[in-house]
């Protein structure tokens, strides 16, 4: 299966972008009429959704989870992870026994189950006596409802303020520094990691003086087939400087078959999921080495090595796509 949609991916990529561009078109008109992308932010609705988001990702709290809320949700995800994602969850006696920065890659465009799996597996194996924060995109903080209800179970946004507050709780905090640019990757890069490039993390583990613990995963992609990454569309719509956002996906998923995927609009189905903890990296707490480049570069490729490695082990145990 895995080989036989390669082509058709790398097809109906090109196909995709131009149709795209003619979509497009229209809509850069609308929004962008002077053809000054730098001030596509500042005017009208797009700066009414701006000043929503930031305002809404201003509100967070390193309280533990409600426990009411994780107990009574966990009824559902006992089941998912048992029975609908078969998760597997590895590598637990390789954490420290101090709060860490766990730092992996995740899959699914905006509901990436394989990173919600993990928290959900994390809670199961603590009850809440070692609290995770997992880290979200701005855009999900701030969304109606979703938002809320991160907050009742410990999510954060992904900023230095939030992240160095947890850990000077003493609690973990999990960060895919991908982001959006690793979650919506095209189907065919699976089995890649995708950091972004982006060495934050690594400054901020290194201000907070806690080790990183790296952490591969596979299955989160076939819950949810991303046919193209819309690198462009989201380039012209200026979705940057809107939504902190440098993809419009076209997914292939249930219920709506294929579609241009601008927001949560998909099912997740029925992919096992894998995940191992792995060896944690010991970082240096001197906070010079925050302005070290050479440092941050070789502890950038360790932790992307390291992460790789262990997904292409999980990678080989694949037997098909839902009973595998």
């Amino acid at each position: 299966m895995y080989a036989s949609m390669t082509k058709p991916i790398d097809a109906g990529q090109q196909l995709f972008n131009e149709a795209l561009m003619g979509i497009a078109a229209p809509l850069r008109g609308l929004i962008n009429t002077d053809n000054d992308r730098a001030g596509i932010a500042k005017t009208g609705v797009l700066k009414t959704i701006t000043d929503m988001i930031a305002n809404r990702t201003g509100d967070w709290s390193i309280a533990p989870q409600d426990k009411e809320t994780m107990d009574r949700q966990m009824i559902v995800w006992n089941f998912l992870l048992d029975y609908y994602f078969r998760a597997e969850t590895d590598g637990w006696q390789r954490l420290p026994d101090t709060a860490a920065m766990l730092v992996g890659i995740h899959s699914g465009t905006w509901l990436t189950m394989d990173a919600w799996s993990f928290c959900a597996a994390w809670y199961r194996r603590f009850n809440g006596e070692r609290v995770l924060h997992g880290t979200a995109h701005d855009v999900l903080m701030a969304l109606p409802g979703l938002g809320a209800y991160f907050r009742k179970v410990g999510v954060i946004p992904a900023k230095r303020e939030s992240v160095s507050a947890a850990f000077s709780a003493g609690h973990d905090v999990v960060i895919w520094p991908g982001g959006e640019v690793d979650a919506m990757r095209s189907w065919e890069k699976r089995d890649t990691v995708v950091l972004g490039g982006r060495k934050g993390f690594i400054r901020q583990a290194i201000r907070s003086g806690v080790p990183i613990v790296p952490v591969a995963t596979v299955g989160g992609h076939d819950t949810v087939f991303v046919l193209a990454e819309g690198r462009k569309l989201a380039k012209m719509l200026g979705l940057k400087k809107i939504l902190r956002c440098d993809m419009a996906p076209l997914i292939l998923g249930f219920p709506f078959g294929v579609t241009l995927e601008a927001f949560p609009m998909h099912i997740p189905l029925p992919a096992k999921i894998r995940t191992e903890i792995l060896e944690p990296v010991e970082i240096d707490s001197d906070p010079d080495r925050a302005d070290d480049k050479d440092y941050l570069d070789r502890k950038y490729k360790e932790i992307e090595s390291r992460i790789q490695d262990g997904v292409n082990r999980l990678a080989k145990k694949r037997k098909g796509w839902i009973f595998r």
